[in-house]
């Protein structure tokens, strides 16, 4: 599972899932402390999960809504895709309202940069 946050992206080997939550959270001009309020835990869970800890899966999905995220599982064969996607400085425009799914402004339904991401290669 990821946690996407474009700049931390560009840093090749992937940083670990903790320290993608501290850069985040860094990045948010958020202290430790912040995370109660933000996730419902206290400084100190947050702090033990931040530096050495390993979350439960239940406690990672309030975290990543306290720092406006999303943790996503990417079958490895579309990592290099969705990284793409995710570097580019092209601005996104929604596919159809109501849809998570989108098209760089170049891109047309026939030419989705999505197609095809999440399915089996057979």
């Amino acid at each position: 599972m990821l946690l996407y946050e474009k700049k931390a992206m560009y840093i090749f080997p992937m940083k670990t899932l903790l320290e993608q939550l501290k850069d985040r959270r860094i990045a948010l001009g958020m202290k430790q402390h912040d995370m109660q309020m933000r996730a419902g835990i206290s400084r100190q869970q947050y702090q033990q999960i931040e530096s050495r800890g390993n979350p439960r899966l239940d406690t990672l999905t309030l975290i990543a809504k306290g720092l406006k995220s999303e943790l996503v599982l990417i079958p490895q064969d579309k990592l290099n895709a969705v990284r793409a996607v995710l570097e580019s400085d092209e601005p996104l425009v929604p596919a159809t309202p109501g849809v998570h799914a989108f098209y760089t402004s170049e891109s047309t339904p026939d030419g989705e940069p999505w197609e095809g991401l999440l399915e089996d290669d057979e």
